[in-house]
């Protein structure tokens, strides 16, 4: 009898725990800068729906990627490990390429990504949208994105898997006869479908508001990853909302991006039991494409190292798991490494045996509950094909945010540039001149960490693909 008795009391906090499971939406912006959103400063543009989210929760200020490149960034997400652990360390390209850099073809599936934590967990898993971990132009056997712990997927051009596939359409041009881009990655994957690019994010949406249904039908608490690439160059805003120039093309997208998130948006804050039980995350990958997006007051963009590059605007909404509305936390130092640890903490997931994660667990901070910085600081390794991009020649090869000061160099601690993020956020004056221990201290322990990690053909390709820029393949 006792036995008996013991049995019901677990399985009806085994029950209990199940419900209080909160669910997860990780909305990943590609190519989007700091200053887009027009919550964030943005005059240029609207984005009334994410506006709302940040509106009904909380914005953070000094939020970081870990990368300041496509393939890195999403690996560092996934995985809660600084990417240059998994050899993914620029935009994974066609094999030839890859191999030139130094790379890895794709994510190790072996790697403990979130996904596959959460699934053990008893989530139901799904990933909508860019992928870019393996399986892209003649990169063919690459694992299919359910290998990394999703239930179900829908990606890009860049991924393996069913896709959507983009159309294109000009004003003027015949609607009968729209452009295709990326044709022939249909190879990548069955269930191919082609759409209107600028309503591809629609696209993920329509795939993943099903897919949360049916794990509300199933009583299974759900992560989610919308990950859209419309503000990733070539844009292709409606026809109908057609723009002068590269910023006003990538104004367009955005804003059409924001308005077809709102469906979404509005199926989690009209369900009681969703709105109280979920928490949706909204940043970017990495800094804005010159000409395009905006930084806001940070200096560089896209494959930089400068706050441009790497710090990423981030908005945490769940009015009931969010201590704050409306809120600007100004002073929480963090980055996505840490996200991992921290949403599995929050879920009361088992972190995977040997995980050894460089991220570090952040409760407090993402609920609001907390001004928290992590104690470790972050390190940044320039992807080994962008020693020059963008104007800059020569762009530092390592980084390192630690507690107020940013510290930049090549890899052998050489032209160290220093600066006080409390004073100089947009890294205007180098003081590495007037402190001298602190530049030691730093070169030392960039070079050490750079050292610590796999190696990549960086240093090998300073200043090579400059002379000699990789070819681009023709589109089909």
């Amino acid at each position: 009898m006792r036995q008996l008795f013991l049995f019901l009391i677990a399985t009806f906090l085994h029950a209990s725990l199940a419900v209080a499971q909160p669910n997860i939406v990780l909305v990943f912006i590609d190519d989007m800068g700091w200053g887009d959103f027009s919550c964030f400063g943005n005059k240029d543009a609207n984005t009334p729906n994410i506006d709302r989210m940040a509106a009904e929760g909380l914005r953070f200020e000094q939020f970081y990627v870990n990368s300041p490149i496509c393939s890195p960034s999403r690996t560092a997400i996934s995985t809660g490990h600084y990417p240059q652990r998994w050899r993914i360390t620029s935009y994974l390209a066609h094999r030839a390429l890859n191999n030139r850099r130094g790379m890895a073809q794709w994510l190790d599936p072996n790697a403990p990504t979130l996904a596959r934590a959460l699934n053990k967990a008893g989530y139901a898993t799904g990933h909508f949208g860019k992928w870019h971990m393996g399986g892209q132009r003649d990169v063919t056997d690459a694992p299919a994105i359910t290998k990394y712990g999703f239930d179900t997927s829908l990606t890009n051009f860049e991924g393996m898997g069913p896709k959507l596939l983009p159309l294109t359409l000009k004003p003027g041009q015949d609607s009968k006869k729209p452009g295709r881009i990326w044709g022939d990655a249909a190879r990548l994957g069955k269930g191919v479908r082609w759409m209107q690019r600028s309503e591809i994010t629609g696209g993920f949406v329509d795939e993943a508001i099903p897919f949360i249904k049916k794990a509300v039908k199933a009583k299974k608490p759900f992560y989610i990853n919308l990950w859209p690439d419309d503000v990733h160059s070539p844009f292709w805003p409606p026809v109908d909302k057609w723009a002068d120039g590269k910023r006003g093309l990538y104004h367009s997208v955005l804003q059409e991006m924001d308005r077809q998130f709102g469906k979404l948006f509005e199926l989690i804050k009209e369900d009681p039991k969703l709105r109280d039980n979920t928490l949706v995350l909204i940043c970017s990958d990495n800094g804005p494409e010159q000409g395009a997006g905006s930084a806001g007051p940070f200096r560089g963009f896209k494959t930089h190292l400068y706050e441009g590059g790497v710090r990423s605007s981030l908005i945490a909404w769940g009015p009931g798991l969010v201590a704050k509305q409306n809120h600007v936390n100004r002073t929480s130092v963090f980055s996505a490494i840490d996200l991992v640890p921290t949403l599995l903490d929050l879920t009361g997931s088992p972190h995977p045996k040997n995980a050894n994660y460089d991220g570090e667990s952040l409760t407090g901070t993402l609920l609001g509950k907390s001004d928290a910085s992590r104690k470790a600081p972050i390190y940044f390794r320039r992807p080994p094909d962008r020693d020059s991009y963008y104007g800059d020649k020569d762009l530092p090869d390592l980084a390192v945010r630690d507690g107020k000061w940013k510290f930049l160099c090549e890899y052998d601690g050489d032209e160290p540039e220093l600066f006080d993020m409390e004073k100089d956020r947009g890294e205007t004056k180098n003081i590495a001149a007037k402190h001298p221990e602190l530049v030691a201290k730093f070169a030392k322990a960039c070079i050490t960490w750079h050292k610590s990690l796999p190696p990549d053909n960086g240093p090998q390709l300073a200043g090579d693909f400059r002379r000699n820029p990789p070819k681009k393949p023709k589109k089909k």
